[in-house]
């Protein structure tokens, strides 16, 4: 445990090291006087500005009063609306007032605007100049003459100088728009003409000077100059990106001032505070003040420039990833390289909680923005939870201890010794079996007669198969097997598989303590019993379940790929669950004590996966359970990709249900689950069902999102909502590729199949969460095997090509539109293609369903007649011939 606390602080003690490291402190010359001029707009909130948004003159007041600690003058832009009472409040405050007259299309506006900026300019001394439009030319809003007008009406009614704000180049292509102005108002703001902030200074100087030089002797102002704190990347020409940021708006504005001063240069910053209201400006606009929305300062004007919340920041990121660490001390046996990994990832969301708290604190948000950053965290959280898991699982199996309680063939020994001498309880084997090919379930009964145990019967349940065809051979068959064999034909059963299961308890015989339940297509070793019984030793054992095989994945390329998916479930998360006693019970190769079945009701069929289903009852009345990863027999897989999805739906389905029906039973003191047990189930059932249905609705609600973002130009998702969902994918593809390449026994080429399968059906297991969210029950759906169904004409993976080329598309149409290079865009269409993966890995495989490439003949020929292509010499060609066609074909295939 020291060693564990110790790897604890270590981690701790390293990040705190990192956020002091990655700690941004840039230098810029201090400014220690007051600014000349900085731009107010007294609307508040973040919709449109009206006369109802206005601050109340109070808040005016206190606005004054602190930004008379910072400038002389404010400019305004606006003359009516409710601004008249800031020239007023101002003086109040010693603050001198450039009045702005706003001038658009409206005519009947124009001339309210003249007058109120004429009458506010007689009564109020502090007034020291007039502002008639703000970039009317720019905007095409005036035409310059027009313009010329209306400066010269104001100027014959004041005794204050007036002119108009305008971009720099409008007054250098319009020299009579000068000659009608006291002083020249230019607009530099080098972030709208995509220069960087390293060269935003001199790019301003360059324009000033410019307009000194082209008209000499007139007084010149840059009225507007600024850099956005905040917003979206922008970027152009071969002068490179031009870039938002804190930091780079405090080094901007004290690298302007310093040169400002040194030229004696008239300037106006903008702007004295945020403005939220400001989106029609595109992500940067609310951010361009000095002080945020709450009137705090963004930066100082003196020192090295620092984020003044950064240790505010590191400490939460402390905290969250302390508190997610501590459940590692609850680990027993943890390792040290186990204790250090968890504790990496625990402190590494605590750094994405802290990010998320530094975007909170910082954005404004409209309704919508709001909602849609809200609903993406809730999204995302029980995202990082399945990823936080595989990390677990991960660093269990990769750095952690052996497993302890998997049935091993050296435990098996041990309870074999173990056990009284001469345990042979009485075993009954149930066979349920519905249209099942007979020859395939004569195998199945063959196997259980050359069970090397003295002591059990064989319960065969044929249910709802009328036609004597699959019936009647079995019925045969077993009388020729003999007594232990007992065959039931039952018609209109009620209940699917749990009620023909109910029919073979009824028939079992009343000395038999083990119940034994075997699928149809299942051939079992001989000494599966001999094996597994002895663990019933221990009364406290309730079950024990061993795993599934299949013995024809030589079929096609699609069922050797089917296998490998399968054989994760079976040699990594069943083997995970087993160590807290919290296993799945899958059904077939499994042995439930009869006492433990009738204490949990027996086979309930309120549900469509019964074993699942009585397996957790039988846990939550507190028996143990056991599970060995030893193959006992082998069984057959689905005929079709068809049938594989379908058997894919009912588990998913039926797992739902088991969620709906078994919840409560998790509260405290409901039943005799441990702690690590409930975390098992929960996990389990977060990680299947809740990451596949979560995958499917954000691709889905990032479909929506995407003309929102690419035609409207608001909205675009932050890399707080997009990094996490690329940092998921890559820990789910590290969780797949480490596991199985430590746990798994196949090939690579398998292993990249079993991936390919796994994401393939996430649309259907979304699916099936959706029906049982809104339905109770649906019919049981026997997987086809044995041979019996052929594929459907139909294709496979209709909906998944839908919406996984609408994903493709989406992520082009955001790239195509990126006219700006957004950075944000660029991550978010990434995004886009890997949430595509899982829909167009169904596409691949019901493609391959139906192509030449599915079958191990045709890549046996390809593999001999590459042989003779390249060169081989002619002995080798036989050998590799007679290579290729040994059994299976999947793992000669590898091998060729």
């Amino acid at each position: 445990m020291r060693a564990i606390v110790a790897v604890l602080l270590f981690v701790t003690a390293a990040h705190a090291a990192l956020w002091g490291l990655l700690q941004e402190k840039q230098q810029a010359p201090d400014f220690t006087g007051l600014l000349q001029s900085m731009s107010y707009d007294p609307h508040e909130g973040t919709g449109s500005p009206t006369i109802d948004t206005v601050a109340p003159p109070e808040r005016i007041r206190e606005d004054m009063k602190k930004l008379a600690t910072m400038t002389r003058a404010i400019r305004l832009y606006t003359s009516t609306g409710g601004v008249e009472v800031v020239p007023p409040l101002a003086a109040e405050a010693g603050l001198k007032v450039m009045l702005g007259v706003w001038i658009d299309k409206d005519a009947d506006r124009n001339e309210r605007e003249i007058q109120s900026a004429i009458n506010l300019a007689r009564h109020n001394s502090n007034v020291i100049g007039i502002v008639v439009g703000n970039e009317t030319i720019l905007t095409a809003t005036q035409k310059v003459d027009e313009l010329i007008e209306k400066i010269k009406r104001v100027k014959k009614s004041v005794n204050v100088p007036v002119t108009t704000g305008d971009v720099w180049n409008t007054w250098r292509d319009n020299p009579e728009l000068a000659s009608n102005v006291d002083f020249i108002a230019a607009h530099v703001l080098p972030y709208w003409e995509f220069f960087t902030d390293d060269q935003a200074v001199d790019q301003a100087v360059d324009r000033y000077q410019l307009l000194k030089k082209q008209f000499p002797g007139k007084r010149i102002m840059i009225a507007e100059f600024g850099w956005p704190s905040q917003g979206y990347n922008r970027s152009g020409d071969n002068r490179g990106p031009a870039v938002p940021g804190p930091f780079r708006q405090a080094k901007v504005l004290r690298n302007f001032l310093a040169q400002a001063s040194a030229i004696g240069m008239e300037y106006n910053i903008v702007e004295a505070i945020d403005q939220p209201w400001k989106y029609f400006e595109g992500g940067v606009g609310p951010y361009w003040g000095v002080l945020n929305a709450a009137r705090e300062p963004k930066f100082s004007w003196t020192g090295p420039i620092v984020n003044p919340d950064y240790w505010k920041l590191a400490t939460i990121a402390l905290l969250v990833g302390v508190l997610l660490s501590l459940p590692i001390l609850r680990i027993v046996r943890a390792t040290m390289p186990q204790a250090f990994v968890l504790a990496v990832a625990a402190h590494g969301v605590g750094a994405w909680v802290s990010t998320i708290f530094a975007y909170w604190a910082v954005h404004y948000f409209v309704w919508g923005s709001a909602f849609a950053l809200t609903l993406g965290l809730t999204l995302l959280v029980p995202l990082i939870l399945i990823a936080m898991a595989r990390i677990e699982e991960i660093a269990a199996v990769a750095f952690g201890h052996p497993p302890r309680r998997l049935l091993t063939k050296d435990k098996v020994a041990e309870n074999t010794k173990a056990a009284p001498e001469g345990y042979f309880p009485k075993v009954s084997i149930h066979v349920p079996a519905y249209f099942e090919p007979p020859e395939m379930l004569k195998q199945t009964l063959d196997a259980l007669a050359q069970l090397d145990y003295p002591n059990y019967e064989c319960v065969i349940i044929i249910n709802n198969t009328p036609d004597p065809a699959f019936w009647q051979p079995i019925q045969d068959h077993c009388r020729m097997l003999g007594e232990r064999f007992v065959f039931i034909n039952a018609e209109k059963v009620k209940g699917f598989k749990a009620g023909a299961l109910r029919i073979a308890m009824d028939r079992t015989a009343a000395d038999a303590e083990i119940i034994g339940i075997i699928d149809a297509d299942y051939v079992v070793e001989k000494n599966w019993l001999k094996d597994l019984v002895p663990a019933f030793a221990d009364p406290s054992v309730g079950l024990v379940q061993a795993p599934q095989e299949h013995r024809d994945e030589d079929l096609s390329l699609m069922h050797y790929i089917m296998n490998g998916e399968y054989a994760g479930f079976f040699d990594i998360g069943m083997v995970q669950r087993n160590e807290a006693n919290a296993i799945i019970v899958h059904g077939t190769m499994c042995l439930i004590r009869r006492a433990a079945m009738d204490m949990a009701g027996g086979w309930s069929s309120d549900t469509i996966c019964e074993d699942t289903d009585l397996g957790l009852a039988i846990q939550e009345l507190g028996w143990t359970t056991h599970y060995t990863s030893t193959r006992y027999g082998s069984g057959v897989l689905p005929d079709t990709y068809e049938a594989f999805k379908k058997q894919r739906h009912r588990w998913a389905y039926g797992g739902f249900q088991i969620v709906k029906k078994h919840w409560r039973r998790f509260l405290p003191g409901k039943t005799r689950l441990s702690r690590d047990q409930k975390r098992e189930f929960l996990l389990g059932w977060l990680n299947w069902l809740g990451a596949e249905s979560l995958g499917v609705v954000v691709a889905i609600l990032n479909l929506i999102w995407v003309p929102i973002v690419a035609f409207a130009g608001i909205a675009i998702p932050d890399k707080i909502l997009t990094i996490p969902i690329i940092a998921a994918f890559v820990v789910s593809l590290a969780h797949f590729l480490i596991l199985y390449r430590l746990r798994v026994r196949i090939g690579p080429w398998q292993m990249l199949g079993a991936m390919v399968a796994a994401m393939s059906v996430q649309w259907t297991v979304s699916r099936a969460v959706a029906q049982g969210l809104i339905t109770e029950h649906i019919a049981f759906a026997r997987t086809s095997k044995g041979g019996l169904s052929r594929m459907s004409i139909e294709f496979q993976a209709f909906w998944e090509a839908v919406i996984g080329a609408l994903l493709l598309i989406g992520a082009g149409i955001l790239i195509g539109t990126n006219t700006y290079q957004i950075t944000e865009l660029y991550i978010f269409a990434a995004v886009l293609i890997l949430e595509s993966l899982p829909f167009l890995s169904a596409v691949a495989i019901a493609v391959l369903e139906m192509s030449r490439l599915n079958s191990f003949e045709f890549w046996r020929y390809s593999a001999v007649r590459t042989a003779e292509l390249i060169g081989l010499r002619p002995v080798y060609v036989p050998e590799l011939a007679a290579l290729v066609a040994q059994k299976p074909a999947g793992k000669v295939a590898e091998k060729v």
